[in-house]
């Protein structure tokens, strides 16, 4: 063939995949009517991710089976081992020995005060007796001072470590939700429309007549309060036991109290709170104390096999904890105070990533760091990545707090161990996906807590012991 020659030579095209389609139904047609009754087809084996199936519940509930057998095995060999060690009145005796001399109650008691001054300096504010300036002043002070208070009273006196762990997660709650309380009243003062002709209650506070309902004259009337009506005692401290962080001058109520419901969770509360005390005395505190000898030899095949067999009750009972709080306890709340919105957790379980794991496992917290910090800090001018950073070390912070100050000693441990999420929530984000990430996510939280409890516990013992021992 010459150059400038047109090409008489053409190209077969490929077959689409529809006509393969068709050809193949066409041959299993024939094949089906021939007298060697075929049997076979073109499939995959059901473990190829190819063949689409998705039902594993049987291996599922052989997990579950293996689970519960080999813990219980583990049970059984530390009760031959250590005997009974389950106490169950040890959390009143934490809490009730010498209530009027005991400082985690007198804390409590302090925090019920709080809201008063906060009232107090919202109503000046609101009548302009106090200018922005001076108002914030106040209110920054009153902050640091019930945030920083309670670790003084815990530093000087004999509070027993659990209390204080307990008491100031209370502090902090406060101290949450007093930052959104001024915050919001600030948002409000902002906005200020002039007051209207009839002051209304706080539906905080109502009782529950319903939304537009008849006052007796034939006009409808709504019950829904604005500012400053919401300046009040029962709103103030309605918004302190509800179950949420972020304050809002209209939430959403419940009709009624389902007394069926809350017996439920009632019931829940009682048994897992005593679930979790007879597995920190039964299980978790003898691998504890086992575990002293392979840190002070810096055994590191001993201290990964402590690390082991502390994560599986460790993470056990944090999974009792979640339940037990989220579901049981702030239902229980939100159903006394009809409190209408239970959304107080997502399906954290299934997250993929460690952003969607700590956007989705506690939900009220999540709200408040978008609410008034992560939003704040893009409107004054924060990039996305230098606003969720600030969030992590918040929430970095308040970690280390609840540890630290009731052991007594400054470590930064768990200050770490929440900044680290950051590079590992990059790399799960960048190289695992789908179900690898969640294993990737399920790791770090199995792992994680134990080894920040050896930690502790190795450091408490060598302040509060190995010395004296040395001494004497």
């Amino acid at each position: 063939m010459g150059i400038g020659e047109e090409s008489t030579v053409r190209m077969r095209r490929a077959k689409s995949v529809t006509q393969v389609e068709g050809v193949s139904q066409k041959e299993n047609r024939i094949r089906a009517v021939q007298p060697d009754k075929p049997i076979h087809k073109q499939r995959d084996s059901l473990l190829s991710s190819s063949s689409g199936y998705t039902n594993y519940r049987g291996v599922l509930n052989l997990c579950i089976v293996l689970l519960v057998l080999s813990n219980a095995r583990v049970a059984l060999e530390n009760i031959i081992k250590y005997g009974i060690l389950i106490d169950p009145v040890q959390w009143f005796t934490v809490f009730l020995n010498k209530p009027t001399e005991s400082p985690s109650i007198l804390i409590l008691l302090g925090l019920t005060v709080v809201p008063l001054l906060s009232l107090g300096i919202e109503k000046l504010l609101s009548k302009g007796r106090l200018n922005e300036q001076i108002g914030f002043v106040l209110i920054v002070a009153l902050l640091t001072a019930e945030v920083l208070l309670p670790p003084l009273v815990v530093y000087l006196t004999d509070c027993h470590a659990v209390a204080a762990s307990f008491v100031l997660g209370f502090v902090s709650i406060v101290f949450l939700k007093l930052i959104s309380y001024h915050m919001v009243n600030y948002w409000c003062r902002e906005k200020r429309v002039p007051a209207e002709k009839t002051r209304r209650r706080s539906v905080s506070s109502d009782r529950g007549r319903p939304r537009g309902t008849d006052v007796g004259n034939g006009t409808i009337s709504s019950t829904l309060v604005h500012y400053p009506d919401n300046l009040n005692l029962k709103d103030a401290y309605y918004f302190l036991f509800a179950p949420t962080l972020c304050y809002e001058l209209n939430f959403p109520r419940t009709a009624r109290i389902r007394k069926r419901f809350l017996v439920k969770r009632l019931l829940e509360m009682l048994f897992l709170s005593q679930l979790i005390l007879c597995l920190v005395q039964q299980w978790i505190v003898p691998t504890i104390n086992n575990s002293l000898k392979p840190l002070q030899e810096m055994d590191y095949s001993r201290m990964l096999e402590r690390l082991l067999k502390l994560a599986v009750p460790n993470h056990f009972i944090w999974l009792i904890f979640f339940y037990w709080f989220f579901h049981s306890s702030l239902n229980a709340v939100a159903e006394i105070l009809r409190f209408g919105d239970r959304y107080f957790y997502n399906d954290w379980w299934n997250a993929e990533s460690v952003q969607y794991f700590w956007q989705n496992w506690n939900i009220p917290v999540h709200k408040w760091c978008v609410r008034h910090l992560y939003i704040p800090l893009l409107n004054f001018g924060f990039t996305k990545p230098q606003a969720a950073a600030a969030v992590f070390f918040v929430s970095a912070f308040f970690h280390e707090y609840l540890v630290s100050v009731p052991l007594k000693m400054f470590r930064i441990w768990a200050f770490l161990g929440m900044v680290g999420q950051l590079p590992y929530s990059k790399f799960v984000g960048k190289y695992l996906h789908n179900q690898y990430g969640n294993m990737a996510v399920w790791i770090s939280l199995i792992i994680g807590q134990p080894l920040c409890i050896l930690m502790y516990y190795h450091d408490y013992y060598v302040i509060n012991y190995q010395n004296v021992e040395a001494a004497q």
